[in-house]
C-alpha cells in the first residue's frame, strides 16, 4: 500500500513500514513457515517493521521455540511492538496472581531480548534528515467490554507534538473508530490487526467479504477519513498466525507493505 500524506516531511518519503500481526505462537505446529515469513520481511527491505499484538494465545511460554526465528528480523529504524488482547494471559488460569504477574514479565522480558520496542502508552520519534516522524503505540483498546481497555492515548502522544506525521499501533481496529477518529485528529496513520478476517470469507479486486464484517466495522485492508483539511488512515492487517479453526479459507494470512509518500 502506498499512503499520501500531505505532512510527511521530504526526508521520509518512501519510508517503508512492513506490518506484521496476530502471530499466535501458540498455534504454529514448527518454525518453518515463520522462517519463510521472516525471510519475505526481511526481502521487503523495511525502514522499520512493527508487530500489531497477539504474539501467543495464552502464554509466554508459547513463544520460546520461536525467538530464534524472530531474532532474525531486521528493520534500519527498528521493530516496535504493542500488546493484544491474547497477550496478557487472561485466557488460561493462573494458579495465583502472582505467576499471572510473572508471565507478563517474561514477555516483557522476551520483547527486550529480541530487541523490539514495546510500545505501552508510549513512543519513539524516529529522526531523518533533520526531520522526524511518532510511532507510537498503546495497550489493547477495544470497544468491546469481552476485551481489555487498558490503552492511553493521550499518554502515549506526549512528546510527539513536534513531529508532523504520527503514526499509531493499536491491536483493536474499534479503537480507530471509537477513539482515534473522532478524539485525535493528529494521528494520520493507524496499523491494527486483531480481526483475522475471520480467516473465512472472499476477496477478489474490488470485493471482499467475510463475517468478521458483522462484527467489526473495519476488518481488513485500508479504510481512510479524509474532511476538512484533515486525513486519516487505518490499516488493518489479516494476521500471520491463527486460532481456534487451525487454517484460512479465502483470508490469507498477510505481510503489509506500507510506504509512506
Amino acid at each position: 500500500e502506498y499512503i499520501r500524506l500531505s505532512k510527511l516531511p521530504k526526508a521520509f518519503n518512501g519510508f517503508r513500514i512492513v506490518q506484521i500481526s496476530d502471530l499466535h505462537l501458540g498455534s504454529w505446529a514448527s518454525s518453518e513457515p515463520l522462517d519463510e515469513a521472516v525471510s519475505i520481511i526481511n526481502d521487503l527491505d523495511p525502514d522499520v517493521v512493527v508487530f500489531t499484538g497477539d504474539l501467543v494465545n495464552s502464554s509466554t511460554a508459547e513463544a520460546y521455540k520461536f525467538t530464534d526465528s524472530l531474532s532474525k528480523i531486521k528493520a534500519k529504524n527498528g521493530i516496535y511492538a504493542v500488546l493484544g488482547n491474547h497477550d496478557y494471559g487472561d485466557y488460561i488460569t493462573w494458579p495465583s496472581a502472582i505467576a499471572k504477574e510473572e508471565n507478563m514479565n517474561r514477555l516483557y522480558s522476551l520483547y527486550k531480548n529480541l530487541g523490539w520496542k514495546l510500545l505501552r502508552n508510549d513512543n519513539e520519534l524516529i529522526k531523518r534528515g533533520g526531520s522526524q516522524i511518532a510511532i507510537t503505540g498503546v495497550e489493547n483498546w477495544s470497544a468491546n467490554k469481552r476485551f481489555p481497555k487498558k490503552g492511553e492515548l493521550t499518554n502515549a502522544l506526549k512528546g510527539t507534538e513536534n513531529a508532523p506525521v504520527k503514526v499509531l499501533l493499536t491491536h483493536d481496529p474499534s479503537h480507530w473508530e471509537h477513539e482515534v477518529s473522532t478524539k485525535f485528529p493528529q494521528v494520520d496513520l493507524t496499523l491494527s490487526g486483531h480481526t483475522h478476517g475471520f480467516q473465512f470469507g472472499v476477496e477478489f479486486k474490488g470485493f471482499k467479504w467475510s463475517l468478521a464484517q458483522y462484527v467489526y466495522k473495519y476488518w481488513a485492508g485500508l479504510y481512510s477519513e479524509i474532511k476538512s483539511g484533515r486525513e486519516q488512515y487505518l490499516y488493518v492487517n489479516r494476521g500471520l498466525g491463527m486460532i481456534g479453526y487451525p487454517g484460512r479459507v479465502g483470508i490469507l494470512p498477510e505481510i503489509t507493505l506500507i510506504t509512506l509518500e
